[in-house]
């Protein structure tokens, strides 16, 4: 078992990304217990300043959460919001094409704010729609997963959870005409009347 925990400690550290179970399963056989073998581990490094830890359907080493902070750096260029905004609505209505976007977002998505998401790894083209003019639909990768801290995008937060950090308020101030009946349909007390 020692020599086991050696051979998937070296797997993940030299691993570019996370490494899934099967993968694992495929280097060490299907005798080791490789479930027992990653909590053997995870406990290991636990009080370390690395930690073992699920992540984008495998598993991988990352910082302690608790040094996070003394190992920032300042990124020379920040994202603008409206990649931000462009990030989160291909993450949460994926797969969707540049139109969709900008419809959801209720302006215009600028020149180059995909090539950036697409340039950082996070996003990427995953086949064309089946409509007039076959446009790209666009979908969140691995590496955003990977980078977000991410087991699968059923980790992302609900609208319950943004409304409660204040990251979200739709109300017919924010919505557009159209938009504000949609969200009023969607009230409980609309569908009562």
């Amino acid at each position: 078992m020692n020599e086991q925990l050696r051979l998937i400690e070296a797997l993940l550290f030299a691993a570019p990304g996370p490494l899934s179970e099967a993968e694992l399963t495929l280097r060490l056989g299907d005798e080791a217990d490789i479930p027992a073998l990653l909590r053997t581990l995870a406990e290991n490094y636990a009080e370390r300043g690395i930690n073992l830890v699920g992540v984008a359907g495998g598993w991988a080493f990352r910082t302690a959460p608790d040094l996070a902070s003394a190992l920032r750096r300042e990124v020379p260029r920040r994202l603008s919001r409206a990649a931000v905004e462009t990030l989160a609505v291909i993450a949460y209505h994926q797969p969707v094409t540049r139109a969709e976007i900008e419809v959801i977002r209720g302006v215009g998505l600028a020149r180059g704010t995909l090539d950036r998401l697409l340039e950082a790894g996070w996003v990427q083209p995953k086949g064309r729609r089946e409509s007039p003019g076959r446009p790209l639909n666009w979908i969140t990768t691995p590496h955003f997963l990977a980078h977000f801290g991410l087991d699968s995008l059923n980790e992302l937060p609900g609208v319950d959870e943004l409304r409660a950090t204040g990251l979200l308020d739709i109300g017919p101030a924010v919505l557009g005409d159209g938009l504000a009946a949609v969200a009023e349909a969607d009230e409980p007390d609309a569908l009562d009347e």
